[in-house]
């Protein structure tokens, strides 16, 4: 399974695009939160969940996909019918932290957030290189690849806060996956909090977004 080298980065289509940002400058937020896009969106188009947060104290980062897309296929295709965009997705949350490191954010800081196939790419980021981040917040989305196995992934994610909101009849992600997503989190030593929203469809609502004020606000004030 591919895992990022730091010593020998993934070139793919989505190295070299600008992120969008939003929020607080970096030398005075409190914390940070990279958001990741969905399939056909935008960047900017998923910042507007920054706007709905408002929680000004938090520098916000988005990078945006290579024609909008981050892979090709179904997040339940085999992976490697999803190169080069998949690992090129994952070096770019990757070199997203790094910067955020440089500019004086701890890992504990951080918060992983995506939708869809952002929030797909997100959590598969944090599971196949786990820490101590601020929060992982998987919105309509789960690990990638036609099957999950346990044993692909290892370490620990130091009690990091992990949410995985999603519908139990969303079109795109089989509510069976986000099972296996929280299990492997579990595995991970993730405190995992989840749930299944009785016939939402592929959105973000309000009580999720309660949600992520909260662990926003434990992630500034901790």
């Amino acid at each position: 399974m591919f895992r990022i080298d730091p010593k020998n980065p993934f070139k793919g289509p989505h190295q070299g695009l600008d992120p969008a940002t939003a929020g607080a400058d970096p030398g005075e937020a409190e914390a940070a939160m990279i958001l990741v896009h969905g399939r056909g969106a935008s960047a900017q188009s998923i910042l507007m969940l920054a706007d709905e947060l408002n929680e000004p104290q938090v520098h916000y980062v988005a990078p945006q996909a290579s024609q909008f897309t981050w892979y090709p296929q179904s997040f339940l295709a085999p992976t490697e019918r999803n190169q080069p965009g998949l690992n090129s997705g994952l070096q770019t949350i990757h070199d997203l932290i790094e910067e955020l490191a440089e500019r004086g954010f701890k890992r504990e800081k951080i918060i992983l957030t995506g939708f869809s196939q952002g929030a797909c790419l997100a959590s598969e980021f944090a599971a196949r290189h786990p820490a101590r981040y601020g929060a992982v917040v998987a919105l309509s989305g789960g690990l990638i690849g036609d099957a999950v196995s346990d044993e692909n992934y290892s370490g620990s994610m130091e009690g990091t806060p992990v949410f995985l909101g999603c519908s139990d009849i969303d079109p795109h992600i089989p509510v069976e996956r986000v099972y296996d997503t929280e299990r492997v989190f579990r595995k991970l030593e993730a405190e995992v909090s989840r749930k299944i929203y009785p016939g939402m469809g592929h959105t973000v609502n309000e009580e999720e977004l309660n949600h992520m004020k909260n662990l926003v606000q434990t992630v500034r004030s901790g």
